[in-house]
């Protein structure tokens, strides 16, 4: 298990997150990140503190907004100004780890959401993971690929030494759960897949029920939809252009890699909820891979 990525977030906010009284890191776009990342404070190519990332929510009304605020600590008047309307989507964080010091890290240009650290920046923020339940999960996720990361994990108790949230601020603390999602196929990203929004399933379109494969326009649509859960708002459905080897519904894609950040030879993996429905999420490319 390594932190290979971290999330770039501007004061003041991310001085609300580190200590303790912001769970809810707003963005204007979904996510299908899960797990630990590394903390970034804007504009100081350091990383300050390390979290997890447990859900992704959907997109809050401005009533929803206001009555929340306590989670992101969005003053009122923002809200009511239409300040950030277009920040409505809650990252939802746990188990946020204060660094005793700051760990620099090279800021490539174009970085304005994720950094991808390097091996150094990993083995100096990996071994500062708290030992806590949710780490085992994540290091048992790792040994068997048969228990994927689950849209909607419930969160954990915060580790001794983690930044405790003020009461008032502290989620419930269910017992964590994993998920029996299977995961079917993994595909590698190219320069094409992300300008022309697809990817490949190739080597796995045996996995998907064969009344889900269609032909080579839409009106040979097959029978029947896969349903698809990227991380977004919603889900999507799409039959499975058997020729081509992909999603015949490609809207859906550019916001997932938006989301996900999604670049040249990362990974999207594939899993199986049951024989109609799949989870997609992105592993990002580890430097040196």
């Amino acid at each position: 298990m390594k932190i290979s990525s971290g999330l770039i977030i501007a004061d003041p906010w991310i001085g609300h997150i580190l200590n303790g009284s912001k769970t809810w890191e707003m963005r204007s776009t979904p996510t299908s990140q899960r797990g630990w990342i590394g903390l970034i404070r804007k504009g100081t190519s350091e990383v300050h503190g390390i979290a997890r990332i447990i859900d992704c929510g959907l997109a809050l009304t401005e009533a929803e907004m206001l009555a929340t605020k306590d989670y992101h600590c969005i003053p009122e008047h923002m809200i009511s100004s239409g300040q950030v309307s277009k920040w409505v989507i809650p990252w939802k964080l746990a188990d946020v780890f204060l660094l005793p010091k700051p760990v620099p890290y090279i800021h490539r240009s174009g970085a304005v959401i994720w950094v991808s650290f390097d091996e150094n920046v990993q083995n100096s923020l990996t071994p500062q993971i708290p030992q806590t339940e949710s780490t085992k999960g994540d290091e048992l996720r790792e040994r068997n690929f048969n228990f994927a990361p689950k849209l909607g994990s419930t969160q954990v108790a915060s580790p001794t030494n983690s930044v405790h949230s003020k009461t008032k601020h502290r989620s419930p603390t269910p017992k964590l759960t994993f998920s029996t999602e299977e995961i079917i196929g993994r595909s590698t990203l190219t320069a094409g897949n992300i300008g022309n929004n697809h990817f490949y399933l190739t080597g796995f379109l045996d996995k998907f029920p064969i009344d889900t494969m269609g032909g080579s326009n839409k009106a040979n649509k097959a029978a029947k939809e896969i349903i698809i859960d990227w991380g977004g708002p919603l889900t999507v459905s799409s039959d499975i252009d058997k020729g081509k080897r992909f999603f015949r519904s490609r809207g859906w894609i550019r916001n997932f890699f938006v989301a996900s950040d999604a670049a040249e030879n990362d990974t999207v993996v594939v899993a199986r909820v049951s024989p109609y429905k799949v989870h997609v999420w992105i592993e990002k490319r580890r430097i040196g891979d």
